[in-house]
């Protein structure tokens, strides 16, 4: 059967960590992903944090794999804003390849900002968030 959302969700850091190391980079993902973000993995915190984050900021992203980007899903409402370069480059969490979303050059907010993700079932990847270099958060694209 393969992985899943809710079997994410019930991983500590370790075992994200060591999943995404071994997974993938794989096919750039193309269209329309539900996102979920993953805020202090394996905590009692981690479910409240990320329903909170869906309710009122992030709800996913949109991909257009031809055109070499893709715009967030955030607010309440879903707007599609905050653009991010997308291509394949080196991972800082393991220096393999990984799918890079780059929002240094296209976004004036987002500037410091630099995910990449790994698939990790078909459908279904994990990524990491990066501030600067810092990794602030881990979520997950289903598509």
């Amino acid at each position: 059967m393969g992985i899943n959302k809710a079997d994410l969700m019930k991983m500590s850091q370790v075992e994200l960590d060591n999943l995404y190391k071994k997974s993938l980079a794989d096919v750039i993902p193309d269209g329309d992903s539900n996102g979920t973000a993953i805020v202090g993995a394996g905590s009692l915190l981690e479910q409240p944090l990320s329903s909170l984050i869906k309710l009122m900021f992030w709800h996913g992203k949109v991909f257009h794999r031809d055109q070499g980007f893709l715009l967030n899903k955030i607010t309440p409402f879903s707007l599609k804003l905050i653009k991010a370069e997308i291509y394949k480059g080196d991972s800082w969490i393991d220096g393999k390849e990984a799918i890079i979303l780059d929002y240094s050059k296209t976004s004036f907010v987002a500037q410091k900002i630099r995910d990449e993700i790994r698939q990790v079932a078909p459908d279904l990847y994990l990524g990491y968030a990066f501030w600067d270099r810092t990794r602030v958060l881990e979520f997950i694209l289903e598509f």
